[in-house]
């Protein structure tokens, strides 16, 4: 049985970005790609903690926190914007948001 070692942790984020990038261009609904944003900073996160389990340094954790602390936020504001567009329009599809521009 092989270890599982740095590139198995990179290979594995790589994935998870690629889907959440996927999800994020092609969804029209707003909760998926509120989703699909998630998925990509987890894969972020799963970098930053790899490269520090791997490496002597502490900072890869200090980063992972903040990265959890801002995606708590986005979704916090995230979810507050869908449910008053949904409020306002009673759809969450991003094709008929685009009318709020200026």
């Amino acid at each position: 049985m092989t270890p599982v070692g740095l590139q198995h942790y990179l290979i594995l984020a790589a994935v998870l970005f690629s889907i959440g990038l996927y999800g994020a261009l092609t969804r029209r609904n707003a909760v998926a790609v509120l989703m699909s944003l998630e998925l990509m900073f987890n894969s972020v996160n799963i970098n930053l903690v790899a490269f520090s389990h791997f490496l002597p340094d502490f900072t890869g954790v200090l980063f992972s926190i903040f990265v959890i602390t801002v995606a708590a936020a986005e979704v916090t504001i995230g979810v507050a914007i869908v449910l008053s567009v949904y409020r306002n329009r009673n759809t969450i599809d991003l094709e008929q948001v685009n009318q709020l521009q200026g």
